[in-house]
């Protein structure tokens, strides 16, 4: 008898929830606009271009792409509405919180990528030309946040390893860095209180990490071209690290063999380092994380050692030692 033993990340079918119909926030708002809400000041007014209808998204067609069901996790699968209604995208709100009117003014396309560094050849690459040069699949993930909030999230998009492929990069490089779009008008934050900040938000991995087969590049969430709250067209999904280290809306990738100081890192190298991978039993200086809440649900649950992907990736640090900064 053929006796399979599931790993940790596991989740039979019958454990994902089915996605919620979805709330359309933007003819909510358009009604509440002539409210007592709004007359008290208490949201900020929303005009008609807010809610001016983007193009047809070209990508559309690759949607909902076809499942790999060697990526699956041992929990539930989040609401739609609760996980596009909790994000971190730093570029409009300095916090977690409801960002999907503000991201409403993002433009996706057009979209460049600009590849460069120890590469064959740098190049600047459409984002709908290089989504047709890659094998396109659906993955469930677990996701992270230091602020130990979690997700369970059915991401579409392609494996990191598959753009290092593309980009041809020098036997040399040891690095990959991604960084955001820096646009002013478009993102508030990079003009207000906070434009000291070490604009355009920028992340970094090694190349072992990049061609890790967890390493994941997203372009569609929940079936569908993703929501620009959770960094349309382009954004980084490295599910064992914590959720910072998941750059959105990149236009830049560039190898190196010099590694990065990343956003975060230099705004607070005590708190948010380069490594950032996932462990319970080290503590962020300002609040545990042997715990964290899946969003939809008020009860807490234990926080797993590399999120739940000790199995994949704990032999990237082998012979590092247990030291602190690999899980800060």
């Amino acid at each position: 008898m053929l006796i399979k033993i599931p790993r940790g990340w596991e989740l039979p079918e019958s454990a994902a929830t089915p996605e919620s119909l979805f709330l359309n926030r933007r003819e909510l708002m358009k009604g509440l606009a002539a409210g007592p809400i709004l007359a008290a000041g208490s949201v900020p007014f929303l005009t008609d271009d807010v809610f001016a209808a983007d193009p047809p998204d070209p990508s559309a067609k690759y949607y909902p792409a076809k499942r790999n069901e060697t990526y699956k996790v041992d929990r539930a699968i989040t609401d739609e509405k609760a996980a596009g209604t909790w994000n971190n995208f730093y570029e409009f709100l300095p916090q977690a919180g409801e960002i999907t009117d503000r991201a409403a003014k993002l433009v996706v396309r057009p979209w460049e990528v600009a590849i460069g560094g120890m590469v064959e050849k740098p190049q600047k690459v459409a984002i709908d030309t290089l989504l047709a040069a890659m094998p396109i699949e659906e993955r469930v993930y677990r996701h992270r946040c230091v602020e130990t909030w979690s997700m369970t999230v059915p991401w579409t998009g392609f494996p990191v390893k598959a753009l290092v492929d593309y980009a041809k990069p020098l036997g040399s490089a040891k690095f990959v860095v991604m960084k955001t779009l820096m646009d002013k008008d478009m993102f508030p934050t990079q003009r207000s209180f906070f434009a000291g900040y070490p604009w355009p938000y920028t992340e970094g991995m090694t190349i072992e990490e990049a061609t890790n087969d967890l390493a994941f590049l997203v372009t569609g969430v929940y079936g569908k071209p993703a929501a620009k709250q959770h960094g349309a067209p382009l954004r980084l999904a490295l599910p064992w690290k914590y959720g910072f280290k998941s750059v959105k809306s990149i236009v830049e990738v560039t190898f190196t063999d010099q590694r990065p100081t990343t956003f975060w890192e230099t705004l607070q190298p005590r708190e948010y380092g380069f490594w950032a991978n996932v462990n319970p039993a080290v503590d962020h200086p300002r609040w545990s994380q042997a715990e964290e809440r899946p969003l939809g649900g008020s009860r807490k649950v234990p926080t797993l050692l590399y999120n739940g992907y000790a199995e994949q990736v704990a032999s990237l640090y082998a012979g590092m030692g247990n030291a602190r900064t690999l899980f800060m």
